[in-house]
């Protein structure tokens, strides 16, 4: 009897401990796509003025926005590493045989790293700073422990390194995912004629300063309660009830996104009235 009792407590043991080693790699995985999302979105709404935080864009949004991104840094990590376990066997003993060179080498590219990590106040402007960084400090990391391992090297250094190398991928990855977010800006502010057409009726007039609005009262009559129109503006992004609009003249195509143009928030409720057009 105690040995059938005992039974379901260990099936219910290894239930939970798998249970646990899936939604633990899940929830890291929702994490991360959620923060590359987050960083590609908040670049290409920077570029037309916008904090993402404005926008209000959910957690979900911010997945599902993640792909585009990580889809080409993905593809290249692992066919790296695919390359990386093919020529493993034919690696490994030219590797030994030159050990001092290539631990030299693997340290000198961890160390230009470091000096350009440390050096951030006098290149950090430079353009490629924030991938050239981290993909020197991965590489180098990549060698240092491969050729460590080899030899028999210390494990706990190994680890450090290793580490060392994910988190330098990481940071890649986001400097990666906010080019692509800026990237997908410029291509859609060079062609804004290809976002839906939005004609905005409001009861108080905006001021709208940009030349790519056209402004016209609308004839009183009875009932009416709108008395202004607003054309030439293209829908950005919406969610829920808030509409980010831009500016672009409707007789003009291509109609690029013009430097310092505002980006416009309409809320949808009784005091404006909105019709969309496709582009």
């Amino acid at each position: 009897m105690a040995g059938e009792d005992a039974r379901p407590g260990v099936s219910w043991d290894r239930v939970y401990s798998v249970a646990g080693n899936i939604v633990a790699p899940a929830t890291a995985l929702s994490a991360l796509l959620f923060y590359f999302g987050y960083v590609s979105t908040r670049a290409q709404y920077l570029y037309f003025g916008l904090d993402v935080d404005t926008i209000g864009l959910s957690t979900q949004s911010f997945v599902m926005r993640s792909p585009g991104p990580l889809l080409v840094p993905l593809l290249v990590l692992v066919l790296l590493v695919a390359a990386a376990l093919a020529l493993n066997r034919w690696l490994a003993p030219r590797l030994r045989q030159r050990a001092p060179v290539a631990l030299g080498s693997g340290l000198g590219l961890l160390g230009a790293g470091l000096v350009l990590l440390f050096a951030y106040t006098i290149v950090g402007r430079w353009p490629y700073y924030p991938l050239a960084t981290p993909a020197l400090m991965a590489l180098g990391g990549t060698v240092t422990a491969y050729v460590l391992g080899l030899g028999g090297g210390s494990v706990r250094l190994r680890v450090a390194l290793w580490i060392t190398v994910a988190a330098a991928v990481f940071w890649a990855n986001a400097t990666l995912a906010q080019w692509s977010g800026t990237g997908l800006a410029q291509e859609q502010a060079g062609h804004l004629e290809d976002l839906p057409r939005v004609v905005v009726d409001t009861r108080e007039r905006l001021y709208l300063r940009s030349p790519d609005i056209t402004e016209t009262r609308l004839p009183f009559e009875e009932g009416q309660t709108f008395r202004y129109r607003y054309r030439g503006l293209r829908l950005l992004v919406q969610n829920g009830d808030r509409m980010f609009l831009v500016p672009c003249n409707e007789q003009v195509s291509p109609c690029p996104h013009r430097r310092g143009s505002a980006t416009l928030l309409v809320r949808w409720n009784d005091s404006t009235r909105l019709q969309f057009l496709a582009p």
